[in-house]
């Protein structure tokens, strides 16, 4: 009895498995935060793309002889902005394209902003492109579901780009 007692004691002060423990108590933290980082750089790649992209179509809209009417602009920048994201990498079917400053399906004429600098008001056409894309969150998710959390599986990211006409202002009309 005596000597089943003792090794009962040094099984008990025994470390040999701590470490095992500490580790599976530690890695879904350590996988969260390396995942984290891995996800915040796609993430902020894909928005510097869909940035570029929308500044790439306000580009071709303020060109003045690029197209001839409203919906060969609409045509031209709705091209060149899908080109911008396929070449990038990204899918153009996951993107929303807008102008006017709205997302979606808006009209592409042209926003007047107004300069006031004296008595003789001019008015300068500015062609705002807006783009969406839908980032897919892959790694986070999974992992903070070990923490009872849950997150949206898409984030949206949104830019919107303004470019001046490359015509002289006018008077305002």
């Amino acid at each position: 009895m005596a000597a089943l007692i003792r090794s009962l004691r040094r099984f008990v002060r025994a470390q040999s498995g701590a470490e095992i423990i500490e580790f599976a108590l530690t890695l879904p933290l350590l996988l969260l935060v390396v995942l984290g980082i891995i996800e915040f750089g796609f993430l902020f790649q894909q928005y510097e793309v869909v940035t570029n992209a929308a500044r790439e179509g306000a580009r071709i809209a303020t060109l003045p002889t690029y197209s001839t009417n409203a919906s060969a602009t609409q045509a031209n920048v709705t091209a060149r902005v899908n080109q911008y994201l396929s070449s990038a990498g990204l899918s153009a079917a996951s993107a929303i394209y807008g102008g006017s400053g709205c997302p979606g399906a808006c009209t592409w004429l042209p926003v007047i902003d107004t300069i006031i600098a004296g008595p003789p008001q001019v008015c300068i056409k500015v062609f705002p492109v807006t783009v969406e894309y839908q980032h897919p969150v892959a790694f986070v998710g999974g992992v903070l579901t070990y923490f009872g959390k849950s997150i949206p599986t898409t984030i949206t990211l949104k830019a919107t780009a303004r470019m001046r006409n490359e015509v002289p202002s006018a008077a305002c009309s």
